[in-house]
This record gives C-alpha cells, structure tokens and sequence, in this order.
C-alpha cells in the first residue's frame, strides 16, 4: 500500500507547494474545459491569464529562491529548469495557435508532470 502520509516541508518551501495546488487546479480546469467542449479559445486565453497572473512569478521565485541553492549541474535542478523553459515555450505556441486543443492537453500533461515531480523528488532533494 502507498505511503499517503503528507510530506512535512521546510518553511521555505510551504508556500511554493500551496501555489502548487492551484497549477493542478489549473491543469484540472483545461482538462475539464476540453471534455465538455469549452471553445479552446476561452481555456488558452484563461492559461495566459493564469501564467501572467501567477505561474510566471511562481517560477522566477522557483529559480530565484531554491534551484539557486542547488550546484548547476544537478540533475534535479536541470530538469526543474528544463521543464519551466519547456512550459513556457508551449505558453508561447498555445498564445500563437489558441484553438488548438493538442498543445491545451500537452500543456495540461508538462504541467502536472513537473509540479508532480517538484513536490515527490525537487522538494525533497533541497530539504536534504
């Protein structure tokens, strides 16, 4: 059976988890947005909003406050850095083509996928 007992976190890193709830709520919205046939339109535009408004700072703080704090050639940290260039350069492509439904779901997936990964693997590394 899987270990469901939340991780206890630095208080550092508190506050970059809770603003991680709300990518997944965010990855939540575009995923129900695209099964009940919302205009792929209205969901890109909401993304971009959502990006502006909160991601994009979440990652300068992400870059700026902890990945600093690990050498530049770990692994971790590369792929951590690696993901965010990732995510915004699909930013960029669904502002470009918002009704494209394939890069809301790539999207939706890279997003998940990375805080999944920060919170299970990054986090703990940087508590160590």
């Amino acid at each position: 059976m899987e270990n469901t007992t939340p991780i206890k976190r630095h208080p550092a890193i508190v506050s970059f988890s809770k603003d991680h709830h709300f990518g997944l709520l965010l990855v939540w919205k575009i995923r129900q947005g695209l099964s009940r046939q919302v205009d792929p339109e209205r969901i890109s535009n909401y993304v971009g909003f959502f990006f502006k408004e909160d991601l994009e700072q979440h990652f300068k703080d992400e870059e700026a406050l902890l990945f600093c704090r690990l050498p530049v050639d770990d692994d971790l940290r590369i792929r951590a850095e690696a993901d965010h260039l990732a995510i915004n350069d699909l930013l960029t492509s669904i502002g470009e083509n918002k009704a494209d439904t394939a890069l809301l779901t790539n999207f939706a997936g890279l997003l998940e996928k990375h805080i999944r990964f920060e919170e299970r693997e990054l986090f703990n590394h940087l508590q160590e």
